[in-house]
């Protein structure tokens, strides 16, 4: 395999801003799981009702992504990430002056309808800057920002919490996004070659000529599987670990904060990985390992906390090391004109499909009281072996579809090079081929 390229300053200053930004917009939907048995008690509130307060996020954020896919490749990618980040930092700010059960809710639904779009544009401006033999390890550095979220941000929040309440986090996360924002500002370039590969002058055309191409189709599906199997028990993860497993409130910082540092090692390494070795092949291997940790971290009782971490530590490595190679081989499926658009629907469906998968669980996890353990939670691990077989069959046709049309975009990048009046040098010979292709 082509050795992968080296990068540039600026495409490493691209991979930092972007990270950091995945940092915050991630922390603000995580610090909710570890903050779930606190509001849960705090508010008074069932199992049932606090999946509903997590899916508020999700499914608002699926709509937006629907509604502003069909504009995502018609502006500046740098402004269309300023003004939904600007949006997400007032809705954030919203949860964090929140004091009753509907304003929290109605704050998340706010924070989700610009918070869940800023994923699919990240992803576009890495498809738009880096070579498919960079984007293992550019996605193995943007993810860390879950890590990183689980090793500062959810101990930090975890304190803040205990010590000033369960909004500071929320207004802790306010000020860093408000640094990033300026960073973005004066050092993050405009992004606007997609705009001259733009046909369809109607934003509505757009997102349905993106719609109805079979191969995006597939890549969608793939990822909404990918999202229910490895969120559908994290809502309920702190809940689990303090009324099952005896975890204490104080020690729950440190679960997380072992397992966000497991996390900021492996990734990067998996990234590297991803673009050395055969990408659909790492994630099924991830996939199996998820299937086994899943089973045994779900039916666990009572424990020493070592164990307990260190099979913490174990299952999230299945959960995000499937995570990397599957987002490299989606970030190929898209055409330049149509990578907006696409990242778009498919953060829309990730996000819808991860509320769904939230919402499926409040109805099957019990709680008699407040104090008691969660019932019928091994329940959600034999879901997620299901459907992480089915993700596996799926994502083996998106890897089929993409080694197809980078194997067909070679050939005429050879084709082109010997010929008399080639034209070598391109600047995305893979996108140019295949769009000729299709024509």
């Amino acid at each position: 395999m082509q050795q992968p390229a080296s990068l540039s300053s600026y495409q490493k200053f691209v991979i930092f801003i972007l990270a950091i930004t995945q940092f915050t917009v991630i922390l603000d939907f995580m610090v909710m799981s570890p903050l779930g048995d606190m509001l849960m008690k705090s508010m008074d509130i069932k199992p049932s009702q606090f999946g509903l307060a997590v899916s508020a996020y999700a499914f608002s954020a699926g709509i937006s992504g629907f509604l502003t896919a069909g504009f995502a490749d018609k502006f500046d990618r740098k402004k269309l990430l300023l003004f939904f980040y600007a949006g997400f930092i007032l809705g954030t700010l919203a949860c964090g002056l929140s004091h009753s059960y509907h304003m929290l809710v109605a704050a998340r639904i706010i924070t989700g309808l610009f918070g869940g779009v800023i994923g699919s544009i990240s992803m576009a401006i890495i498809t738009d800057l880096f070579a498919i033999e960079q984007r293992g390890r550019v996605m193995g550095f943007i993810q860390m920002g879950f890590g990183a979220s689980q090793v500062l941000g959810v101990p930090i929040s975890l304190y803040m919490a205990n010590v000033r309440g369960w909004q500071s986090p929320f207004l802790m996360v306010v000020g860093l996004a408000v640094v990033v924002t300026i960073l973005i500002i004066t050092r993050l370039q405009p992004l606007t070659k997609h705009l001259a590969l733009q046909n369809d002058k109607s934003a509505v055309l757009h997102l349905w000529h993106t719609l109805m191409q079979k191969d995006y189709r597939i890549g969608f599906t793939a990822s909404a599987l990918l999202m229910i199997g490895g969120f559908m028990m994290m809502p309920f993860g702190s809940a689990f670990a303090i009324n099952n497993l005896h975890v204490t409130n104080e020690q729950l910082p440190l679960l997380f904060m072992v397992s966000g540092l497991s996390s900021l090692v492996i990734m990067p390494l998996v990234g590297r990985l991803s673009d050395k070795i055969d990408k659909f092949k790492l994630y099924t291997i991830a996939s199996v390992w998820l299937m086994i940790m899943v089973v045994i971290y779900t039916n666990m009782t009572a424990q020493p906390l070592w164990i307990i971490i260190g099979l913490n530590v174990l299952l999230m490595m299945g959960i995000l090391n499937r995570m990397i190679p599957a987002s490299a081989l989606t970030t190929a499926v898209p055409k330049m004109q149509d990578r907006g658009a696409f990242m778009s629907i498919n953060s829309s469906i990730q996000q819808m499909a991860g509320g769904v998968a939230a919402v499926f669980a409040g109805t099957i996890v019990v709680q008699k009281s407040k104090g008691s353990p969660l019932e019928h939670y091994n329940t959600l691990g034999y879901i997620i072996v299901v459907i992480s077989i089915i993700s596996i069959i799926m994502l083996s046709r998106v890897d089929k579809m993409v080694k197809r049309k980078l194997a067909v975009a070679a050939d005429m990048k050879n084709d082109t090079v010997s010929s008399k009046d080639g034209a070598a040098g391109a600047p995305e010979p893979a996108d140019y081929a295949v769009r000729n292709i299709e024509r």
